[in-house]
């Protein structure tokens, strides 16, 4: 098994061989949702996106531990320090308490990911359980000289920062660029320079509801100032991977680099990986523009863009059709091409099961036969490893159907490609599609106990030549998605494509 797996690492903008810092123990942190609302379709992409990084840097043999947050205090309303709380703002709204808010959306969140058969991360920490964290962190920085108090409210000093420090390394922003294009925001003035941000927001005064005590007095942390807390504390002062979308890269992860290496002295993850954005039909998806879904607006076809419902399963399948860095196009052709494209994968899946490969005689090798099936395996961990290429990997795992198809249909027989060969392509076939992509069949029915009965039905219609009924079973299951075939070896089934 190739792995010489290389990342394109947005810290240094170059693709370098991933060399985990305490192999094979590997820690990857994903900022995750913020729960004021159900999960959007870009959240969705992110966490897709390393689910199958997750998955497969286990199937390669590597340790992970996945942490991946749950913000449910401390996000404002824009990117500076002034605003309300977004889940204290819906809780005020409904006139509930903010974490029944938090408990609403996350169980939300979970079950949308539970249906993209997403695995849960490692550990899963929330920003209100790490109150006190965040409280002795901010300390660390105020004693380092890198945070200053202003009327219980405490700001990160960028400026002093930058003095033996590269504010912006992470985004490519310059601080002077920065400083000259901020906006005049309520509570600008107590800070020393425009580009500061908060660590800690005095609630004096306010109706804000969240809120605790700390040496500053009543408050909140910062929003930027969580996932430094967690990841550090879950993962270590430096770990591998920290990860999510590319509209995070600034201020969220610059922001995050600045506290670590004010802190700590050092930067905290290795590889920075960003996904990037959807638009659909050309435009960039906004509720503005109407043009914006949930996932169970997909699922269930509600939506005046879709032509009709999409499966989890087709959407996850349409998703990884692209690379997680490359901007992604929604539309009803390209997501009926994904179904289509998914259900040769599973009919894939099922193919292989049906081929008894125990009994293999001994026969005249197929050498060229052999070499081409070995480049192909080779070529779907080689795409793998090219920065997680799903895109790429998908189209080498299509290559080898036409090679599983080949000896289901006994146009490449068994015997000569030789049971190790055969037993290569069938573990390769299958795991990456089941382990890494996480791609599943989705009907909880015994499909096929099903369709052996209309099968049986079918064929005593064939045998009696009645032509209508032939006709009716075979439209019938079609417009299920299921196609008849009358092979030598008997009637099968597939899905249609």
């Amino acid at each position: 098994m190739l792995k010489d797996l290389r990342i394109n690492n947005s810290l240094t903008g170059k693709k370098e061989l991933f060399e985990p810092l305490h192999a094979p123990f590997v820690g990857m942190y994903v900022c995750g949702p913020t729960v004021y609302s159900n999960v959007h379709l870009g959240n969705a992409r992110t966490f897709i996106s390393f689910d199958v990084i997750y998955r497969y840097l286990m199937h390669l043999g590597y340790t992970v531990r996945y942490v991946r947050n749950i913000t449910d205090v401390g996000h404002l309303t824009n990117d500076d320090d002034a605003g309300e709380d977004k889940i204290g703002k819906k809780a005020k709204l409904e006139n509930i308490e903010p974490m029944e808010i938090v408990q609403r959306y996350t169980q939300d969140f979970h079950q949308v990911m539970e249906q993209f058969n997403a695995l849960p991360p490692s550990i899963e920490p929330s920003a209100t359980g790490h109150i006190v964290e965040q409280i002795e962190f901010i300390q660390e920085l105020l004693n380092n000289g890198l945070a200053y108090e202003v009327s219980g409210s405490v700001y990160f000093d960028v400026k002093t920062y930058n003095e033996k420090n590269d504010y912006g390394k992470l985004s490519g922003r310059k601080i002077e660029e920065l400083l000259s294009n901020t906006r005049d925001l309520d509570g600008q003035d107590e800070k020393r320079n425009s580009v500061d941000f908060a660590l800690w927001k005095s609630a004096e005064g306010t109706d804000h509801i969240m809120r605790w005590n700390s040496p500053w007095g009543e408050g909140f942390p910062g929003w930027h100032l969580e996932c430094t807390v967690m990841g550090t504390k879950y993962l270590g002062k430096q770990f591998d991977i920290h990860g999510g979308g590319m509209d995070l890269k600034f201020p969220h992860h610059e922001c995050e680099v600045a506290q670590a290496v004010g802190a700590h002295g050092c930067e905290p993850a290795k590889y920075w990986l960003h996904t990037n954005m959807l638009t659909v039909n050309g435009q960039k998806m906004s509720k503005s523009l109407n043009n914006s879904f949930l996932p169970h607006e997909l699922f269930n076809g509600d939506h005046e863009l879709l032509d009709r419902a999409y499966s989890p399963m087709t959407v996850r399948f349409f998703m990884l059709q692209s690379h997680y860095a490359s901007t992604l196009d929604f539309s009803n052709d390209a997501l009926n091409a994904a179904q289509k494209g998914y259900r040769k994968m599973m009919n894939g899946l099922k193919t292989l099961r049906k081929i008894d490969s125990s009994n293999i005689e001994a026969g005249e090798l197929n050498e060229k036969a052999i070499g081409q099936i070995n480049s192909l395996c080779d070529n779907i961990y080689r795409a793998m490893n090219d920065d997680f290429n799903t895109a790429l990997t998908i189209g080498h795992l299509f290559n080898l159907l036409k090679k599983i198809n080949s000896v289901y249909t006994q146009q490449l027989p068994l015997a000569s490609i030789s049971e190790d060969v055969f037993a290569r392509m069938k573990t390769t076939y299958e795991e990456i599609v089941i382990e890494v992509l996480g791609l599943k069949e989705e009907s909880n029915v015994d499909v096929e106990g099903l369709l052996e009965i209309v099968i049986k039905e079918y064929a005593v219609a064939k045998s009696e030549k009645n032509y209508d009924k032939v006709d009716e079973i075979r439209n019938q299951l079609k417009e299920q998605g299921v196609v008849l075939k009358d092979t030598k070896a008997g009637i099968d089934w597939a899905y249609d494509e």
